[in-house]
């Protein structure tokens, strides 16, 4: 959570009502946050660090636990060296990846008739991802969570989209077309951290299969 000074509007309930609200109430909890004091380095401490741990510590838990996934019938078995080291890259790709998009939508914010400011866009960018990391816990389930953190990751995508014109500033007009651009990038940067975790799994041994 952020650090809100005397007389400020926070949540109230710690963090558990904070994302409960976020989730079940966002467009009422992006007024909220988009006028709440905040430093990178607190939510980075407070939000991002914690939650961005959870799916990859499920996946590694999962995989472990269940002895692997199945995938047609056939079971595929990674090392534990493997599991592990994929769990950190992803996690510590996952901290770059949000400082990086926060740069981008404060970048991109005055093209879209929005303010500059990075703490700003951090702070949409760290509490967007809560419902991806959220439901990320359902990794613990091979194959099966995977639908389930997914639904996650679009919910988050559709955080982000209601948070930019809040947070931001930005046109009301242009929001479909700033959302773009960030899905865009997005997509990219998944799709670099899910390359650089896989290599480091191969690193650690090679897969069971049976």
């Amino acid at each position: 959570m952020t650090e809100a000074e005397p007389g400020e509007p926070r949540i109230p309930g710690g963090p558990v009502a904070r994302m409960l609200n976020l989730l079940l109430h966002p467009a009422e909890t992006w007024e909220v946050l988009a006028d709440e004091p905040a430093t990178i380095e607190g939510l980075y401490r407070h939000w991002v660090l914690p939650l961005a741990a959870l799916p990859a510590a499920a996946t590694a838990v999962g995989l472990i636990s269940f002895h692997g996934f199945v995938l047609f019938g056939t079971r595929y078995q990674p090392s534990f060296l493997s599991i592990i080291g994929g769990g950190l890259a992803e996690y510590v790709l996952i901290l770059i990846a949000t400082y990086l998009m926060a740069v981008i939508v404060d970048v991109a914010s005055p093209r879209f008739g929005g303010d500059r400011g990075l703490t700003q866009a951090f702070k949409l960018v760290a509490y967007s991802g809560t419902s991806a990391w959220v439901f990320g816990l359902f990794a613990l389930l091979p194959m099966a969570g995977e639908l389930i953190a997914f639904l996650g990751c679009l919910y988050s995508l559709y955080l982000l989209y209601l948070g930019l014109p809040r947070v931001m500033r930005s046109n009301p007009d242009s929001t479909l077309t700033y959302f773009g651009l960030i899905l865009a990038i997005s997509v990219l940067m998944f799709a670099v951290i899910n390359t650089v975790s896989h290599n480091v799994s191969d690193v650690g041994g090679p897969v069971r299969i049976y």
